[in-house]
C-alpha cells in the first residue's frame, strides 16, 4: 500500500516511517524540503505525484512558545496547513491519519479526558491543534485524529534541541548531579514507536473518527523523572520543585491524562503502560551506564511536553 508520511525526519515521523517500512508497505517520506503544507499548491501537487491511499501527518509548530509569540505562523502550520491535506486527502480518496495533542484541554479534570470533554485549550499551541482537528474531522470523513500525550523517542525533537525528557534528565543526573523537577503536571508519557504502531494498526481499518492514543496510566513529570533514574541505576538527588518554582512562560493543563476508550471500543488499544514503554525505550536504546553517572554540582529541570 502506498503511504506518505508528511513530516518523516522528525522524532513521531521517523518511527511511523519505520513501523510502515516494516509492514512492507510502499512509504513516501516527505519532509519540510518535499512539502510546505501551509501552501494548498505544494499539498497537491506532492501528494499527487506520491499517490498515496494513507497519509499520515506527523508535521505541526508544537514549540509552545514559539506558537505564543508567532500566532500566525502556527496557525498557518497546525490549522490552515492541516485543511490543506484534508483538503487534498479527501479529493484524492485518500485517509488522512492527523496527529494531535492532551494540549486541547484546560486540564481542570482530575480524571482522564475521553474524546466526548470539551476542548479548551489554554494557549496558542493547543487552539491552532484544535482547528486543525476540525478542518481533518469536517473535509474528509476518512480520517482519523489522534490526540496524543508528552511524545519521547530515540530521533531528536527539533523543537527542542534534539533532547527529548528521558534523554535531558539523564544528561542532568550526569552533569549535575541533582535535579528538581515539578510534581504537579500530570501526563502519559508516550513512547514514538508505539504511537508509530498504533497508526499503523488503525490504517487497516474502517473505523474512522477521533481517538485518544496514549500510553496507559499516568504520573506527574516529578514521577516520571523518578522511574527513569531507578530503571537506569542513576544515582541522584532528585527533588520535586516547589509550586510556581518554575513559572511557564505560557499557561499549559495541569492534568492532561488522555483514556483511550475508542481505542478500547473497537478492540484495537496496543498500549502499555508508560512504565512498561519507559523500560522497553531504555533497554533498547542502552541509555546510560550507571557507572559513568555520579552525584555533581546542584542542577534543576523544568518538565518538558
Amino acid at each position: 500500500m502506498n503511504v506518505a508520511v508528511v513530516g518523516a525526519n522528525g522524532q513521531l515521523g521517523s518511527d511511523v516511517v519505520s513501523a510502515f517500512a516494516e509492514n512492507k508497505d510502499n512509504v513516501c517520506s516527505l519532509t519540510h524540503a518535499e512539502i510546505e503544507i501551509s501552501k494548498i499548491e505544494s499539498v497537491r501537487t506532492c501528494l499527487e505525484n506520491c499517490s498515496p491511499a494513507i497519509v499520515v501527518n506527523t508535521a505541526a509548530m508544537h514549540h509552545v512558545e514559539n506558537c505564543e509569540r508567532e500566532p500566525e505562523n502556527a496557525y498557518a502550520v497546525n490549522a490552515v496547513g492541516v485543511r490543506n491535506l484534508a483538503a487534498v486527502t479527501r479529493d484524492l480518496g485518500a485517509v488522512l491519519i492527523h496527529v494531535s495533542t492532551d494540549y486541547v484541554f484546560d486540564g481542570k479534570n482530575n480524571v482522564p479526558y475521553v474524546e466526548d470533554d470539551a476542548a479548551l485549550p489554554l494557549n496558542v499551541y493547543g487552539n491552532s491543534k484544535l482547528a486543525g482537528e476540525y478542518h481533518v474531522r469536517t473535509l474528509n470523513p476518512k480520517h482519523f485524529v489522534l490526540r496524543t500525550s508528552a511524545l519521547y523517542g530515540k530521533h531528536p525533537c527539533r523543537a527542542k534541541n534534539g533532547r527529548n525528557f528521558v534523554d535531558l534528565m539523564l544528561e542532568l543526573a550526569r552533569t549535575r548531579g541533582r535535579v528538581r523537577v515539578v510534581n504537579g503536571e500530570f501526563v502519559s508519557p508516550t513512547p514514538t514507536v508505539d504511537l508509530a504502531h498504533q497508526i499503523v494498526c488503525l490504517s487497516r481499518c474502517d473505523q474512522y473518527g477521533l481517538y485518544h492514543a496514549s500510553a496507559e496510566n499516568s504520573c506527574s513529570w516529578y514521577e516520571f523523572a523518578r522511574e527513569i533514574f531507578l530503571l537506569s541505576g542513576v544515582e541522584v538527588k532528585l527533588e520535586a520543585a516547589e509550586p510556581g518554582e518554575f513559572p511557564a512562560k505560557v499557561p499549559r493543563p495541569h492534568y492532561s491524562v488522555l483514556e483511550n476508550r475508542g481505542l478500547k471500543r473497537i478492540g484495537l488499544n496496543l498500549f502499555a503502560s508508560w512504565k512498561v514503554g519507559l523500560q522497553q525505550y531504555l533497554f533498547k536504546d542502552a541509555i546510560a551506564a550507571p557507572a559513568t553517572l555520579g552525584v555533581g554540582s546542584p542542577g534543576m529541570a523544568e518538565n518538558g511536553n
